[in-house]
């Protein structure tokens, strides 16, 4: 079925598991900020303790390993290895350097993401990614880490899910620094953007045996109209969601129809220059998939959420549709020419699981996982080069606006003990990787 280099991987990131938030010169960052505002995150809950894996690392290097994972996914918090003057942080470097060589002692593979949401606060307050001066000081943050961790990182991801920072950031607000704007939704994406093709930059001139890519999250878009708006309403929702964030890195430029139909007066802030840097060349492109979004024409030219009834759906209300990952694959390879190579940074789903008599038996979840993996490998025979999947998440954790009620992790966590409970999926994970290569 597979590459016999195809990785299979566990994913976390760093806002989501670390907590001490206060400690070793870590300052605060925009979550921070958010979390700590009444109304925000559901139950009132921070990511101030989190996992608390800024203190137990070393028993979650041994858990991963337990696991037999052949690579691990994590982030690095940007507010923790730097000051507000852009001096280096000597603590917050040397924990994540730790990391890194823990995992290379036990034969993990390391794949980086810079910016998994967390931006500094201090930067936020000075406009934050509306604000092209932070695409700058990004790239700063990725020469630093890149000069500082080089040889210790396989895979480098100059960004999680910029549609995520930029709409849910901006746009929506559902997200910090919780702003709603559709023309300031543009101006972070445009720089967010720009930022990746600063930071790309400074990851090849410091670590060029690395792999450099970046992380994005792509939408299914379908209709269950029988209107040509209708299945206008799927495109532009498609375009909006993924085109907005693959054209500009794999065509050069932003998709025209998005702004004469749906945000005539929110165009880029394009400089001479800016595209060529964000479609320089990538290693590899990481897409985190999770559901589908069935919509329909609204009365303005756009399209407007319909759910449907009668499927299956996570705790998150996301509708389980694997086709829609496959389909997704199979539509990128043949639009782009350039298309690189593809890992699944990103699939899972969170389930209302409990310990129950020292166990967690996660069935939703192992069918969910079974049934992703199998439409990665059609994706993969209809020619797509596919070499990697990672489950989000390694555990439970913080789940940005949702708290800690959602639960993505195959390994279980009691936030009041912090004690690890291996779930059901985690150990059919265990046992796959164990067959194939040929252990008992």
């Amino acid at each position: 079925m597979w590459r016999k280099d195809f990785l299979l991987g566990v994913a976390t990131a760093a806002y989501q598991i670390e907590g001490a938030v206060d400690e070793d010169g870590r300052l605060p960052s925009i979550w921070d900020t958010f979390s700590a505002t009444p109304g925000k995150v559901l139950h009132g809950d921070t990511g101030a303790v989190a996992c608390d894996h800024y203190h137990r690392w070393r028993d979650d290097v041994e858990l991963i390993a337990s696991l037999g994972v052949e690579a691990y996914r994590l982030s690095i918090a940007w507010p923790r290895v730097m000051d507000a003057a852009g001096r280096p942080n000597e603590t917050g470097i040397a924990f994540y350097r730790n990391l890194l060589q823990a995992l290379r002692e036990k034969g993990i593979q390391t794949s980086v993401t810079l910016y998994h949401w967390d931006l500094p606060q201090h930067l936020e307050d000075a406009g934050g990614w509306r604000n092209r001066d932070t695409a700058y000081r990004f790239a700063e943050y990725a020469d630093l880490m890149s000069r500082e961790l080089a040889g210790l990182v396989d895979f480098w991801s100059t960004l999680n899910e910029p549609w995520c920072s930029a709409m849910h950031g901006y746009g929506t607000g559902h997200h910090a620094p919780g702003r709603t704007s559709v023309v300031e939704a543009n101006q972070a994406m445009h720089h967010l953007l720009l930022g990746h093709g600063l930071a790309l930059q400074a990851l090849r001139r410091n670590d060029p045996a690395s792999q450099k890519g970046i992380v994005i999250n792509v939408g299914r878009g379908t209709t269950d109209g029988d209107t040509a708006a209708d299945r206008r309403a799927a495109e532009l929702f498609e375009m909006q969601h993924n085109d907005w964030v693959l054209d500009p890195l794999l065509k050069c430029r932003y998709p025209a129809a998005l702004y004469e139909e749906l945000w005539q007066d929110a165009a880029p802030p394009v400089h001479d220059g800016d595209l060529a840097l964000i479609a320089a060349p990538l290693d590899f492109l990481g897409i985190n998939y999770y559901f589908r979004t069935n919509v329909r024409a609204d009365d303005n030219g756009g399209y407007v959420e319909v759910p449907l009834e009668g499927v299956e759906r996570t705790q998150m209300g996301w509708e389980v549709h694997p086709d829609g990952l496959r389909d997704l694959l199979v539509g990128f390879h043949g639009r782009y020419a350039n298309l690189p190579p593809i890992y699944i940074t990103e699939n899972g789903m969170a389930c209302d699981d409990e310990v129950v008599d020292g166990q967690v038996v996660d069935g939703q979840r192992i069918a969910f996982l079974n049934r992703h993996l199998a439409a990665v490998d059609q994706a993969v025979k209809a020619g797509v080069d596919v070499r990697g999947y990672f489950i989000w998440s390694l555990m439970d954790n913080f789940e940005w606006a949702f708290g800690y009620e959602r639960r993505f992790g195959i390994v279980h966590v009691d936030y009041a003990t912090q004690r690890r409970t291996v779930k059901r999926s985690a150990q059919l994970v265990r046992d796959f990787l164990a067959q194939r290569r040929g252990r008992p």
